[in-house]
């Protein structure tokens, strides 16, 4: 199980008081996302950081923009890519998330490729042709590497308090893994009370976190159960069970 943190820009919580609370949490891995000013703090405080985004070139005339190399040099471990505020504010498109993503995995960093579909995309219909079309820019620039982990982000989610059902999150994902073979978290208002259920179902593989990231005790609350599902049997196991 995965739960990583995406601090957005925001200054976040103290690095060393996040990483003495997690130290006791154990079968999870734990990954926080924070503005770049606070990448090095966190490293230095022994926390598995993740950037919020990553350039495909690995030095350049890219202002504003970060390399593969440069997040190297800080000890950074990977990156998200493709976060739907992203695509949404700075017009990234499915060709430069696959890139971004294929140039950080073959410089040695781990990535969370972020993919979701839109209220109107949903309403139409149009849900499993939208994210075929993000799955299948990653899969043909990255193929299942190992390093590679998919985010599903229903749009109408993030930063609005709605949430997935359980049902329709296992739904999104199932046919996520049915394009790419790749652990997938579920990122979309994720708390500690709605935490648990999302993650019960067998194929969400952990929670991309957003306001409840910038609370210590609440994003120790969801990596604790995260950390009870993976020693626990999932739905689907206690399914085959009672079959």
């Amino acid at each position: 199980m995965i739960v990583a943190g995406n601090w957005k820009m925001f200054h976040g919580p103290d690095p060393d008081a996040l990483a003495a609370r997690l130290a006791g949490v154990t079968g999870v891995d734990a990954i926080v996302c924070p503005p770049y000013t606070s990448l090095a703090r966190c490293v230095e405080a022994g926390l598995t950081t993740y950037a919020q985004n990553v350039h495909w070139e690995n030095e350049g005339a890219y202002t504003g923009e970060i390399s593969p190399s440069l997040l190297l040099g800080l000890g950074v471990a990977g990156s998200l890519v493709g976060h739907s505020e992203r695509r949404l504010y700075f017009g990234e498109t499915d060709a430069g998330v696959a890139r971004r993503a294929q140039a950080a995995l073959q410089a040695g960093l781990g990535v969370i490729a972020c993919v979701g579909e839109t209220q109107e995309e949903r309403d139409s219909g149009d849900m499993e042709t939208v994210l075929r079309i993000q799955v299948d820019a990653i899969r043909d620039a990255c193929g299942p590497h190992l390093r590679l982990v998919i985010a599903y982000e229903p749009v109408w989610a993030i930063g609005t308090g709605r949430t997935a059902t359980p049902e329709m999150a296992q739904e999104a994902h199932a046919f996520i893994k049915s394009l790419l073979d790749r652990p997938v978290l579920y990122g979309g208002s994720v708390k500690p009370d709605n935490a648990d259920e999302l993650m019960s179902q067998p194929d969400v593989d952990g929670a991309l976190v957003g306001g409840a990231s910038l609370d210590i005790e609440s994003f120790a609350s969801i990596c604790q159960a995260a950390a009870a599902r993976a020693e626990g049997p999932k739905q689907s196991d206690t399914t085959e069970g009672l079959a």
